[in-house]
């Protein structure tokens, strides 16, 4: 839809900045209850709707509608732009306004209908640094409760607004019968914060590459369910797609010459990211899963019949991984680095006769090897700013040596994570079971049962649960699949992950509803979400209404 917005900054007498986007067209009245089939969906009444839902909410039973004058406006005491905040009113700006065309027919704005003309947005801290823990917590009254006109919208920080956008975004609907913009069920009160600082999805680019816009995609989506650290498994057996300068042959082990990204992709994809809320982690699995780094240097092969693990016993092994770390630190900020360590089969080492020879040298076991390279790989990247996470094998074969920042990242199953918080370690949870989105079998109301605390009592304990991650592992997924492959479970999850507990514990009754609405929203905003009611990515069963499937 074409739209005409007109931007402006204006610096009032009071030294506020005002950025001002101006939306056309619009115009409100109340809405209606709209049926589909069998199904009543009030789709403007966010206790049926909001994901994930918000830790308090109050709503009442009035209706606003956005003026044609609407605007957001960014009020800053110190008189300064937020860059970040201008980006994200031009985004949602388009998601509300642009699913309908309001142009071309006539609206109607009853009398007693209440007309929001602004957003005003708050925001306490200037500092926009994108960490590990950051407050993402915010308040959202609709209307404001001293001035009838306007919403408003407080955050301490730039990354709290951003989810409050999302929830304001999701109490936005057309009207088909008056052709308007209008939130229901006024006035709203929500209080939300986020249950768990650690939100996370995997993605795996190394056994299927993933173009840079459907990253971007995957970003955006993620975004609408408030997840907020990307992990990217760049790099794996199978290939090696991106650019490293201090050791350029390493892409060589790219599936080809297109299906690569160089450093500046990759520090595009940080910041698309970033204005998003939304952290980066690499990772870097080593030893094993490292066939593909021989490609480009085969003596990083124990031998050229037997090509992985890295070869323990070269120091040019360790150099290239510097140089890996200390690149990726030019373009990654986030301040956890994964170096995975995870399915390590030794008899490469046991087998080559010069490792063979330097094992012996060393009074090293094979084992005694993996150990200390995985040690080794772990002061590589604490040297270069990053606290190590590791799969949870080496915390399994040799927690007590890790060193004291490492994140133990669970992945074989349940159980783990009370032994690895017991242990004093922090801890993220993905167990396989329940949080693989690859395993296509399991159904979204498994991620939503899936607990992250489950058998953690020790509320100082507790606290080392980091959060959790869906894995989207690409065996089997590329472009062509890979949207509807995560969504809508991994929206299961993220709610798990944000919501209070006593909202999750309600169960997936409570759940399928709202599920089903933020199912279809997803598909309104392009992204490719496969049916509710069905295993993972499966087509639609026949035809019929998104919010029956």
């Amino acid at each position: 839809m074409a739209m005409a917005v007109a931007m402006a900054m204006v610096l009032t007498s009071s030294s506020v900045l005002v950025f001002l986007l101006w939306i056309q067209s619009v115009a409100s009245s109340p809405d209606h209850i709209v049926t589909y089939g069998q199904q009543d969906l009030n789709l403007v009444s966010g206790k049926r709707f909001l994901w994930p839902f918000p830790a308090s909410v109050n709503q009442g039973h009035g209706v606003a509608s956005l003026s044609q004058e609407f605007k957001f406006v960014q009020l800053a005491s110190d008189g300064r732009a937020s860059d970040n905040l201008k980006s994200a009113f031009y985004r949602y700006y388009g998601i509300i306004f642009s699913q309908h065309s309001l142009h071309g027919g006539s609206s109607l704005l009853l009398d007693q209908t209440l007309v929001l003309k602004q957003l005003q947005v708050h925001v306490h801290s200037q500092n926009e640094e994108l960490q590990l823990g950051i407050d993402e917590s915010y308040e959202l009254s609709v209307p404001d409760s001293e001035d009838p006109t306007a919403a408003s919208l407080k955050a301490r920080t730039i990354y709290g607004a951003l989810r409050g956008l999302e929830t304001f975004s999701q109490l936005c609907a057309f009207n088909f019968t008056t052709r308007t913009i209008q939130v229901q069920n006024t006035p709203w009160e929500i209080l939300d914060r986020p249950r768990f600082e650690y939100r996370g999805l995997l993605i795996d680019t190394s056994r299927h590459y993933q173009p840079l816009e459907v990253i971007r995609s995957v970003i955006d989506s993620m975004a609408y369910a408030k997840l907020n650290v990307l992990h990217w498994h760049i790099v794996d057996t199978e290939s090696f797609p991106i650019e490293v300068p201090s050791f350029p042959d390493l892409w060589n082990g790219a599936y080809s010459n297109p299906e690569r990204y160089t450093l500046e992709d990759a520090k595009d994809i940080v910041e698309y990211a970033r204005l998003r809320g939304i952290n980066v982690m690499a990772e870097l699995d080593v030893p094993g899963h490292a066939r593909s780094w021989g490609n480009g240097y085969p003596n990083l092969w124990p031998s050229s019949n037997c090509t992985q693990p890295l070869d323990v016993s070269n120091k040019f092994t360790f150099e290239v991984i510097d140089g890996i770390i200390s690149d990726f630190a030019e373009v990654f900020r986030f301040k956890l680095m994964h170096l995975g360590g995870d399915e390590v089969d030794t008899t490469c080492w046991n087998v080559t006769p010069h490792i063979r020879a330097w094992l012996i040298e060393q009074n090293l076991s094979p084992f005694g090897a993996y150990e200390q390279f995985v040690l080794r790989a772990q002061k590589i990247a604490l040297s270069h700013g990053y606290r190590p996470v590791n799969w949870e094998e080496p915390f399994d074969k040799f927690g007590s040596k890790l060193n004291n920042e490492t994140v133990v990242h669970n992945w074989l199953g349940p159980g783990v994570a009370p032994e690895v918080v017991k242990a004093g370690y922090q801890c993220i949870v993905s167990n396989q079971d329940a949080w693989y989105l690859d395993h296509l079998d399991v159904p979204w109301e498994t991620f939503y049962q899936n607990e992250p605390l489950a058998g953690i009592t020790d509320t100082e304990q507790q606290k080392l649960v980091l959060g959790g991650e869906v894995c989207m592992w690409g065996e089997s997924v590329d472009a062509s699949d890979i949207q509807q492959t995560i969504w809508p479970r991994a929206a299961a999850a993220a709610e798990k992950l944000w919501s209070p507990l006593e909202v999750t514990k309600a169960g997936v009754s409570t759940a399928l509803p709202r599920l089903e609405i933020f199912r279809c929203l997803l598909t309104e905003r392009g992204i490719a979400a496969a049916p509710v009611r069905e295993l993972g990515r499966k087509a639609p069963p026949g035809y019929g209404s998104c919010y029956e499937q």
